[in-house]
């Protein structure tokens, strides 16, 4: 017995020793996997993937999944209280009590865990899941040993009211969603302050398991832990026994029918702007979206293309701006799922607002504009006759959409009717580069060759633009001539505008005259009538491959485009079918409950009686109109004895190396040229020279000329009735085989 007392105690040395040497090690141990906590509750890591984009009321337009937190979180006070207390009861109800660790629920939890030799309960507490959220580590033993001493130091450095705000915006959902906010938006479609109690409840079940609890795959299971949770709150006080009741028997219901905002292409352009600055991208971006006048325009686009699926239309956008501001207020790109899809599948997830487009006769304000700055009037004649041009070595005859001719005809109806043959002379007195260079002014970039490569076809939109572009260039006849680049950005405000039509009365005619139902009445009869005063053009390109509706009232812009992506025609929509159709609805949603007014008084101009059919002085023998004309500009009758009409004196036919060849079939002798000048009020008669030597002297401003072989130059010499000496045209070389 005497021997064994020092094994014993030897024994008990070593043992003491080791426990001491295990404890050392322990502590060295964890000290070294301790992590530190910045200051404030701030994720770690964290670097912004993609920003998320905000409408300007806050509401997500997207949700970025890439990132790997919520980048937008709502303040504690904001949220329901039921909620609050719902996930305290349900996952830490000790959270007021414990200092960062539940010690009860931990030691039953831990034995079980060393028993398993793996982590098989949970019995974390809040603050220990969020520094799991901060110091994610894998899910062992060890790991939670770790977790609840840096959940004691985190309670230490913050307050439980911000571990909890943290923790609601943070926690983990299904789907890659983090937070509360996030959670009621993928199930429910809805705010936290719009839930019912039931939902409220289920959001905080949810965390426990959001695959086995998920509503949407075993609601049953997710139904049974939420009136369980009701129970709970009841035996505490939170809640009423008829709130209890009502849940148990109320189902939760998931919103499925309720339309969704799709701003996806909207948000794309906004990413898309946001690389091109080359900046650091923010976590939130506020964009000046209005999520109301999205969606409203976006069930209005929808339902019109459904009804023009049968005339094979398949693609769409609309702009709203308000130009005020020349914020973007609605971005809506539309594609028809139940128009029969091109073979290949041509035009999807194509954004219609930035894919160039021929715009038709949508450019023939900005042309009309230039020529009013130039002296042109509102009641300047403008002759609409048929007109050929040459192309390469050959003729195009231009038309009028009806194909009829209206003679000379006053500016204010060229425009108004979109009369295509005014439209080409009023190009050929204001110049293709000038033209071109105003459109570059006005934000259309688009037309990038040299003026010669559209021709005359530039007046009638033969090149290719944007809705964006078009959308842009009216904002500026809506605010009298002045240029604001589109916004995108909240409280990103431009420059001071800058002057492009000048003087500011020139738009206010354009205006005028677009706004006038009288003006278009030859083409498009009572059509295009709006309730408040709105300036609209319409335009549709060759083979009806795209149709065009642009217009403005006192406050917004509104441009839409329709027409398939692959390039194919549609069955005979025109902008005045479709796209106004569009125009109409989204005005009427944007003028409902406000109070609206005109485009304005036409300060700056002043009125004049004249002749509706040939725009002189108004006297007793005619029918008379007013008119509006910039201070100076009205006629008068002393200035009308020597007036020139704005039709240039010019040859139109034949046309510059212009190529004729004699048909074998007619007898030379028969054969003839005709040649033709642009039609001229008050025409007295014509002398025709070709090759130097008069031809002919005609009475009209035709002649048919001997065709002779060889190279042949031709111009006109033009007598008025009210001038005494003529007026010669430009020389034409042509070429006879």
């Amino acid at each position: 017995m005497t021997e064994s007392r020092p094994i014993w105690h030897r024994l008990w040395k070593v043992a003491t020793a080791a426990l001491l040497l295990g404890a050392v090690g322990l502590a060295a141990a964890t000290w070294q996997g301790l992590r530190n906590f910045p200051n404030g509750l701030e994720p770690q890591g964290h670097r912004t993937v993609k920003p998320t984009v905000l409408a300007r009321d806050g509401t997500p337009l997207s949700m970025t999944l890439e990132n790997s937190w919520n980048d937008d979180p709502l303040p504690l006070s904001a949220m329901p209280s039921l909620l609050v207390t719902a996930f305290i009861v349900s996952e830490d109800q000790h959270f007021t009590e414990h200092h960062g660790v539940d010690w009860r629920a931990r030691t039953a939890a831990l034995w079980q865990d060393l028993r398993a030799h793996e982590a098989v309960r949970g019995a974390s507490t809040i603050t220990e899941q969020v520094v799991r959220m901060l110091h994610p580590r894998p899910r062992t033993v060890w790991s939670r040993w770790l977790e609840g001493f840096e959940a004691r130091n985190l309670e230490a450095q913050c307050s439980k009211l911000e571990i909890l705000e943290f923790y609601l915006n943070q926690v983990p959902y299904a789907e890659r969603r983090r937070g509360v906010v996030q959670a009621a938006q993928l199930y429910f479609d809805r705010s936290l302050d719009t839930l019912t109690p039931g939902e409220l409840l289920s959001l905080a079940v949810l965390v426990r398991s959001p695959v086995r609890m998920d509503l949407r795959r075993d609601p049953a299971r997710a139904a049974k832990a939420v009136t369980q949770l009701a129970a709970r709150l009841e035996a505490r006080g939170a809640m009423t026994a008829v709130e209890q009741r009502g849940i148990a028997q109320n189902p939760i219901a998931l919103s499925q029918a309720l339309p969704t905002l799709q701003a996806g292409y909207f948000v794309g352009h906004v990413l898309k702007t946001l690389r091109d600055d080359d900046k650091a991208q923010p976590h939130l971006v506020r964009t000046t979206l209005d999520p109301h006048f999205q969606l409203r325009t976006q069930e209005i686009l929808a339902h019109q293309l459904g009804q023009l699926s049968r005339r094979k239309v398949r693609d769409g956008g609309v702009l709203v701006i308000d130009h005020s501001t020349n914020e973007i207020i609605a971005w809506v790109v539309g594609h028809n799922p139940s128009a029969e899809a091109p073979p290949d599948g041509a035009g999807r997830g194509i954004d219609t607002i930035l894919v160039p487009r021929q715009p038709g006769s949508t450019l023939k304000p900005l042309l009309y504009s230039m020529a009013l700055e130039q002296g042109w009037t509102p009641a300047t004649l403008i002759e609409d006759s048929e007109l050929s041009e040459s192309v390469g070595s050959g003729l195009h005859t231009f038309h009028n959409y009806s194909h009829l001719h209206y003679g000379p005809i006053r500016l204010r109806e060229a425009l108004g009717n979109s009369l295509n043959i005014p439209a080409i002379r009023t190009l050929k007195f204001v110049g293709r580069e000038a033209f071109l260079a105003r459109l570059r002014e006005v934000g259309i970039q688009s037309l990038v060759q040299h003026p010669d490569f559209y021709g005359d076809g530039l007046a009638l939109g033969n090149g290719e633009i944007s809705l964006y572009e078009m959308a842009q260039a009216y904002t500026v006849l809506a605010r009298h001539g002045r240029f604001l680049p589109l916004t995108i950005f909240a409280q990103d405000r431009a420059d001071r505008p800058e002057t492009v039509i000048d003087p500011p009365e020139v738009a206010m005619l354009i205006g005028d005259i677009l706004s006038d139902p009288e003006a278009r009445a030859r083409e498009f009869g009572s059509g295009l009538r709006f309730p408040i005063e709105t300036a609209i053009k319409t335009g549709t390109s060759t083979d009806y491959r795209d149709a065009w509706a642009i217009a403005y009232d006192y406050r917004h812009t509104v441009a839409v485009w329709m027409g398939n992506l692959d390039g194919t025609a549609m069955d005979g929509v025109t902008g005045a079918v479709g796209p106004a159709m569009v125009l109409r609805s989204v005005f009427s949603e944007l003028n409902r409950n406000q109070e609206t007014r005109g485009l304005g008084a036409r300060t700056g101009l002043v009125a004049a009686r004249i002749c509706s059919e040939d725009g002189k002085p108004a006297n007793a023998g005619c029918e008379s109109i007013s008119e509006w004309f910039l201070p100076g500009s009205e006629p008068s009758v002393a200035a009308q004895k020597n007036a020139v009409t704005a039709t240039e004196m010019r040859l139109l036919l034949p046309t510059p190396g212009l190529q004729v060849a004699h048909d074998p079939r007619i007898p030379a002798e028969l054969e003839a040229l005709p040649m033709q000048i642009a039609a001229v009020p008050d025409l007295a008669a014509v002398d025709w020279y070709v090759d130097g030597q008069l031809a002919s002297h005609t009475l009209a401003s035709k002649f048919s000329w001997p065709l002779a072989r060889g190279t042949h130059e031709v111009y006109s010499r033009i007598w008025l009735a009210h001038r005494t000496e003529p007026v010669s045209t430009e020389t034409v070389r042509f070429y006879v085989r």
